[in-house]
């Protein structure tokens, strides 16, 4: 779980994130041994936490996806919550995420949703607006000085993880990218 859930979500993310620790317990009396590889069966365990609390996020975020109240990214754009600005035109913001997975994770997000809060939900009408976000993720990856490798990722919905109902993009770069991806 990352601050930028937490501001988003509020008490309703506490709630999931009860349930979920609840639902993961192990109880003490079971016939699980950690002993061979004790460090590494924590890791995994950590791991399998992390992805659940992140799905988790997802799921109580999506319920308010629609309602075009303020995402944590209307209140970046109107300079309510400070952000560490990488490039910013007239359609577009890009920022430092606050939990990179990558030596630079950069997001993009569009300065006028329109209706536009995952890539799901894109019309003709995006058309343009989506065209210059990959620009811009372009524009970034020069800027950060990994044009000659880089991912852009969109996550769209609550199977895919998405947190923030505001179409945004991710560039994560500086390092060897693996594949697959997910």
């Amino acid at each position: 779980m990352n601050s930028l859930s937490i501001l988003r979500s509020g008490p309703s993310i506490a709630r999931a994130l009860g349930l979920i620790k609840a639902s993961n317990s192990i109880p003490h009396n079971t016939a699980f041994s950690f002993s061979p590889r004790p460090l590494e069966c924590r890791r995994a365990l950590s791991s399998v936490k992390a992805t659940n609390d992140e799905e988790a996020a997802a799921r109580v975020t999506a319920v308010d996806a629609d309602t075009g109240a303020p995402t944590i990214f209307d209140k970046i754009i109107a300079k309510e919550i400070p952000s560490s600005i990488v490039y910013e035109d007239d359609k577009v913001l890009a920022f430092r995420d606050i939990s990179p997975q990558a030596p630079v994770h950069v997001l993009i997000i569009p300065k006028f949703r329109d209706g536009l809060t995952q890539l799901g939900k894109a019309e003709q009408r995006h058309g343009e607006v989506l065209g210059h976000l990959l620009y811009a993720a372009k524009l970034v990856a020069e800027k950060e000085g990994i044009v000659d490798g880089f991912r852009v990722v969109i996550n769209s919905g609550p199977s895919a993880c998405q947190s923030v109902y505001h179409l945004h993009l991710h560039v994560l770069g500086g390092r060897q990218m693996k594949w697959p991806p997910g």
